[in-house]
């Protein structure tokens, strides 16, 4: 009987692996500009979640009014974050860079511990919860809202980078930093943006998986952790990668709890994570750099 309920897993993998996909996307932006592994990436997420529940319950909003407002919001945080700390930094250290991120991430932890509390907090689904019967799978609304949406944010960020001449100022900085300044580029520009995209992109995965989940001050922790697993398992700063990465670990940790236990549900994505890069260190869709010595 257990392989009858193979659809409804692979549909909860889906669900929860679009949303590692933009947790990756966010992680992978900010690599690609700066280098930085941004390690507040899931209180972005984290943010855009209880800031959209502020603005629904608390200012009476309606949905369409404040899903932008919330996402402007915890973009203007990731502008902020790179304005100040990243920027103002003496040093340009990657790990230096790196630790200013954690600390970002702990204050943002801490700070909307005391605006929210520790109560996790409920977000309404966008079109009501009634379950859609697709053969032996239960669909809920709210699980087409975040395919549909991630979908419409790939789209989004594939047409900016490859057809916009700000994408493509955004590639040329990250492909070579020194050659775009001198070309012209505005390359702290360039990495300010990348901040707010990341930012953006993290407030929207933080919105659309609430209404499945609920969002307290400290789950963007694993959120971020799943993420960035993601991340690699496509090929770090990869953003093809970053979407079929995220996709399959979702998928994959969803079999893994059905089958086998859903205790293990956390472990499985570390798990799978370590088995693909013993065969591929790279990642999947990663290039491993060669160094002349």
């Amino acid at each position: 009987m257990i392989w009858t309920q193979l659809p409804q897993f692979i549909v909860s993998g889906l669900t929860s692996g679009s949303i590692y996909a933009l947790i990756a996307l966010g992680f992978g932006i900010i690599h690609n500009a700066t280098g930085v592994v941004n390690f507040a990436q899931g209180e972005f997420v984290m943010l855009g979640a209880l800031s959209m529940i502020s603005l629904t319950r608390g200012a009476g909003l309606p949905i369409l009014v404040a899903f932008p407002f919330a996402v402007l919001v915890v973009m203007g945080v990731g502008g902020l974050l790179e304005i100040g700390p990243v920027r103002q930094s003496r040093s340009r250290n990657i790990l230096i860079l790196v630790m200013i991120t954690v600390g970002a991430s702990i204050t943002l932890r801490e700070t909307a511990m005391l605006i929210w509390g520790k109560t996790p907090r409920a977000l309404p689904p966008f079109s009501g919860d009634e379950p859609l019967v697709w053969g032996p799978a239960a669909i809920l609304p709210q699980t087409l809202w975040i395919i549909g949406i991630t979908f419409v944010v790939v789209l989004a960020l594939s047409f900016f980078f490859s057809r916009t001449m700000v994408g493509k100022a955004m590639r040329a900085a990250a492909e070579n930093r020194r050659g775009a300044v001198l070309i012209g580029v505005a390359v702290h520009r360039m990495t300010l943006l990348s901040f707010v995209l990341s930012g953006g992109i993290g407030a929207v995965a933080g919105i659309i998986i609430t209404p499945i989940t609920t969002m307290s001050y400290n789950a963007g922790v694993m959120l971020a952790l799943k993420g960035f697993s993601a991340a690699i398992l496509g090929g770090y700063g990869n953003m093809k990668g970053a979407v079929i990465g995220g996709l399959l670990l979702g998928t994959l940790e969803s079999l893994g709890a059905g089958f086998i236990s859903s205790a293990y549900k956390d472990a499985f994505a570390f798990l799978i994570l370590l088995l693909v890069l013993f065969i591929w260190p790279a990642g999947l869709f990663g290039k491993e750099e060669i160094k002349r010595v």
